[in-house]
């Protein structure tokens, strides 16, 4: 560089009165959060926490059905009594009942599929030794007939029995597409297991759970490869996880953007 050209660049480089000229500094930032985030963070910060809390909790009642599946299973059999128990006194124990099949108020819940076969589950009313109070068994699994318009017929034992399974207590949340009273007749195939309705159909009192019959019982049984309880508390914690980072996020993302520069 020569000499003039260097006097150039330190003319550019000094002020009128021989300071070294600075750009000007920008103004601070603050904390002025605008109206619209500010809205959408009150509404979505709560409904982020509460689902990541409901899913928690699910998680916990799943690894709490699963603790008493385990426990209650593997413990001595209980006697089904010929009176009126509370479904969680058996719920997830195993349990032994004497009595006889009334094949006349059976049902078959349809839609039930086994190794990728479509069939029902055979569930028969037990009537327990001493009085009139009926469980439901579930004899298992029998696949449907080529004619989905027919209905299998079911062998069934006649005489005294004697059951022994694991007793679980149905669902109680169910949609209906068709009443299946009928024609008065009878309804032989049912889409779900309603112990409330079949009680109020049968005419008769039912206990509030249902015998899985033993793979080993030989009470008329059919295919019987019986779940776990669905134990899938590790997805509900990672979904919990989840929402509570997107209510993280949207905190974040709030104030980030309240933060402005002074205009």
């Amino acid at each position: 560089m020569n000499g003039s050209d260097r006097a150039g660049s330190d003319d550019y480089a000094r002020s009128g009165d021989g300071g070294t000229t600075r750009p000007p500094a920008a103004p601070p930032r603050r904390f002025r959060p605008r109206w619209l985030p500010t809205l959408a963070a009150v509404l979505l910060v709560p409904l982020f926490i509460a689902a990541g809390q409901w899913q928690w909790h699910k998680a916990g009642a799943k690894a709490e059905l699963q603790r008493q599946y385990e426990t209650l299973g593997s413990g001595p059999a209980v006697q089904v009594p010929a009176e009126l128990v509370a479904a969680e006194s058996l719920r997830y124990r195993r349990v032994a009942a004497r009595g006889t099949y009334e094949p006349g108020r059976q049902i078959l819940i349809d839609n039930q599929t086994y190794r990728q076969r479509a069939g029902f589950q055979v569930v028969t009313p037990l009537r327990i030794e001493g009085g009139g109070m009926r469980v439901l068994v579930d004899r298992g699994w029998i696949p449907g007939l080529p004619e989905h318009d027919r209905v299998p017929e079911v062998d069934t034992p006649a005489g005294t029995v004697e059951v022994s399974g694991l007793a679980v207590v149905p669902g109680s949340r169910f949609f209906t597409l068709k009443d299946e009273r009928g024609d008065g007749a009878w309804p032989r195939v049912w889409q779900n297991l309603d112990m409330e309705r079949y009680a109020a159909l049968a005419g008769f009192p039912v206990q509030p759970v249902v015998i899985r019959l033993d793979p080993q019982s030989a009470a008329g049984g059919f295919v019987r490869e019986w779940p776990q309880p669905d134990d899938r508390r590790l997805m509900n914690l990672g979904y919990a996880l989840q929402w509570w980072s997107f209510a993280a996020t949207t905190v974040a993302l709030w104030l980030y953007l309240g933060f402005r520069r002074k205009t």
